[in-house]
């Protein structure tokens, strides 16, 4: 019943990966247990035993989910359980569906979950970069088909050494954070962010990451060999070879002269292409209906099916054998670019970028600390300072719907364009950033898109970026059976769904900042991969030098409507007099001079941020804490408050919360015999600090501050002190009779 089997993978340096199956989660197809250190996760597999009745598509879900309990943590908000997934985990599940979804067999149609729980998180080993192992693994125990094991690991480049599946702790210090999926002998997927790499740089980090991933696959081979399941048998397509002929012969010249018909706008394109099946499925179906026996829905499911394939082949052998794409261009050119900045009068930056029928509108706002993103997950909590949201509606496509909810692509395609971003925000830029990219159009790599559109909307907000970033989506077409292939600059929609790589890259013009990758065939060189790298960079040069004819330089300064942001520093003990009890201070600061105060710490000192609409408002503010914080110096002169009269003098607040006593006799060269003839609560004056005495008691003077009247003989007086130091000689009994006192230690009510 608890018979395990467990295979180990050593990383070379002390860590051990273990892969475990038999023990978990037996009803499900394939299952295991992926351990390394304390982070366990748990993966599964369930395939359907048939397809669906019409589906001539593989419906694969990866899902992949976090518990709370594996760190010792409690969810957020008033349920207290773990709800929707989240950003994070909608990305880890993408990265291992993108790996898995190719390899799976291209007739093989049963609905298939593939499910991956973290179970047990240790904070020196991040679970994602093991998720994809773990789905794999799960797969090869089981009998759903699979054609054969993969494998993704993170390679992060730390001081120019390369390191597998780093910690959180290192993949800070690290200028390459990359994730790669692959087979034993194929790169399937490659997806992060670098901090101005060379392509070359890049090439041997995807290497490096190769090398580890092909020692998982056999070790998965070993598990699949001595506790995995037979394939199971499966009959899921029903095929026609002499319909799939004869749609070929009949349709592939027409498709072709379709393609060839250049310049041809997208939605032209696609209605000359439905309107010729249509047509043909129709006239198919009325020559063939009075056949015996014949099924008018499978016929026509199985004409639609072989004219993709012919639609797919004239599209692909025109670009091979004429070097000519479906929009007239070569394989190097870059569509017509346009752009504008400040297309939005009230957002803090905005920009408009569009390449063919490709657009993105971008938008900046600028946000003081309360705008910061809260991050609470189970592996990761913290702050981020730049977010960068990605929209894509159904009108960008042409397409009659309204839109419901986020979908995991708009997620995916948003980090990716953060990603490519963020690190060009100077280190103490003062303001919380946030990107929104709204696709109006779209025809190919609207993420990159939304990298153009992106820089611009920074440079129009006046954010003095370390670089702008430019970014390009590269195709590729290859020929089965022989060695020609033709890599494509700035791919449309149908050549990335019809062809075999989608490939971005994002960077400046020092190097790479963000790049994704998808590769649908196999044995894709290393060659062609650079050479791709190349053609990217470049493209990118071109598109870059488009986006600087429009905005050179960021906006010298900011829009009037942006708040002014200042960081003031102070020592921490000073922290509780500027909030004040109950807030009430901070409050009252915050009310008087129009503006948004946000307080910070850490281990040395106190940060106010300072948040107006208005240099005037940000300068009062700022002039008030400076008070606040101010130590009194004695011999300076200030302008005080009285804040309290009586019989001896008033009290005077020479700095907010810093009272201090102005005597009688400071008041006036004149004797002032009611303070209350000569001040008033509330009146402003200038006193001069003459003293800090004890327990910081503040001595002020006005009167030094005054014209000395003529002729003024000053009163005899014993020097401050002595009265003081006489009674404590006497005993304190100055001026009274040497009589003992009577003994008052009975209680109060025996005396008489």
């Amino acid at each position: 019943m608890n018979q395990a089997i467990v295979k180990k993978i050593d990383l070379g340096d002390g860590r051990i990966i273990e892969i475990e199956t038999g023990r978990l989660a037996r009803q499900a197809d394939g299952a295991v247990v992926v351990k390394q250190g304390g982070t366990m996760l748990l993966a599964t597999v369930v395939s359907a035993k048939e397809a669906g009745e019409g589906v001539d598509f593989m419906p694969v879900s990866v899902d992949y989910r976090e518990k709370f309990s594996a760190a010792g943590r409690f969810p957020g908000g008033f349920l207290k359980r773990e709800a929707r997934p989240s950003d994070e985990e909608i990305l880890i599940a993408r990265l291992v569906d993108r790996a898995l979804r190719p390899l799976f067999p291209e007739n093989y149609h049963a609905e298939t979950a593939v499910m991956i729980t973290l179970i047990s998180a240790d904070e020196n080993v991040m679970p994602d970069s093991l998720a994809g192992l773990a789905a794999s693994a799960a797969i090869q125990v089981s009998d759903v088909p699979f054609t054969c094991p993969i494998s993704e690991v993170r390679v992060a480049r730390i001081n120019g050494k390369h390191i597998i599946n780093p910690s959180a702790a290192q993949l800070k210090e690290a200028d390459i954070d990359i994730m790669v999926g692959a087979s034993y002998d194929n790169i399937m997927m490659v997806e992060g962010e670098m901090d101005e790499v060379s392509e070359d740089d890049m090439l041997a980090a995807i290497k490096f990451a190769h090398d580890a991933i092909r020692i998982h696959c056999k070790v998965q081979e070993e598990l699949a060999a001595e506790a995995g399941k037979p394939k199971r048998e499966y009959c899921h397509e029903v095929n026609d070879e002499e319909l799939k002929q004869k749609v070929h012969d009949d349709l592939y010249q027409k498709c072709y002269d379709i393609a060839r018909q250049l310049n041809a706008d997208k939605q032209l394109r696609m209605q000359l292409f439905a309107e010729l099946v249509d047509q043909y499925v129709e006239a198919y179906l009325a020559e063939n209906a009075e056949k015996e026996g014949f099924e008018p829905e499978v016929a026509e499911m199985l004409v639609r099916k072989y004219y993709h394939d012919v639609e797919k082949e004239a599209m692909r052998r025109m670009i091979l054998d004429e070097g000519v794409r479906l929009d007239g261009r070569k394989t190097t050119e870059i569509r017509p670019i346009w752009g504008e900045v400040d297309y939005l009068p009230c957002a803090h930056g905005s920009a408009i970028f569009t390449r063919g029928e490709t657009q993105s509108l971008s938008t900046v706002t600028l946000g003081t600390k309360l705008n910061e993103k809260i991050i609470d997950g189970v592996t990761e909590q913290g702050v981020d300072r730049f977010m960068l949201h990605y929209n894509f509606p159904p009108f960008s496509v042409g397409e009659p719907k309204t839109p419901r909810g986020l979908s995991r692509r708009e997620i995916g395609h948003g980090n990716l364009a953060n990603r490519a971003l963020k690190r060009m925000v100077p280190e103490e830029f003062p303001y919380v950033v946030r990107v929104v990219s709204d696709i109006l159009e779209s025809n190919g790599s609207s993420s990159m898109a939304t990298v153009c559109a992106g820089t611009m909307a920074m440079l129009d907000a006046g954010i003095k970026m370390r670089r702008p970033v430019s970014g390009i989506a590269m195709g590729l077409i290859t020929d089965k059976g022989s060695d020609k292939y033709a890599i494509l600059s700035d791919i449309l929609g149908d050549e990335d769904h019809l062809g075999d790589m989608d490939f971005k890259v994002a960077g400046t013009t020092n190097g790479i900042t963000a790049t994704q990758m998808d590769i649908k065939v196999d044995g894709l060189s290393y060659d062609v991969l650079a050479q791709a790298l190349e053609q990217a960079r470049q493209g990118r040069a071109h598109i870059l030098g488009k986006i600087l004819e429009v905005i050179a330089e960021p906006r010298p300064e900011y829009k009037p409507n942006v708040p002014r942001v200042e960081t003031v520093t102070i020592p921490k003990d000073m922290i509780g007099p500027i909030i004040g009890p109950g807030g009430k201070n901070i409050q009252k600061l915050q009310e008087e001079t129009k503006t948004t105060i946000v307080i910070d710490e850490d281990d040395e000192h106190g940060y106010v941020e300072i948040a107006a609409l208005s240099k005037e408002a940000l300068d009062a503010a700022k002039e008030r804490i400076k008070k606040i914080v101010a130590l009194p110096e004695v011999g300076e002169i200030y302008k005080g408050k009285i804040k309290s009269i009586t019989s001896f003098g008033a009290f005077v607040e020479i700095l907010p919360g810093k009272e201090g006593l102005l005597h009688v006799s400071e008041i006036s060269w004149e004797r002032v015999a009611n303070v209350e003839d000569v001040l008033k609560v509330g009146q402003e004056i200038e006193v001069k600090l003459l003293e800090l005495e004890r327990d910081n008691k503040l001595r002020l003077s006005r009167r030094v501050l005054l014209p000395k009247p003529e002729g003024y003989v000053e009163r005899e007086s014993r020097p401050r002190g002595e009265g003081r130091e006489r009674r404590e000689r006497d005993g304190g009994r100055e001026g009274r009779d040497e009589r003992p006192r009577r003994d008052d230690s009975r209680p109060r009510r025996d005396r008489r």
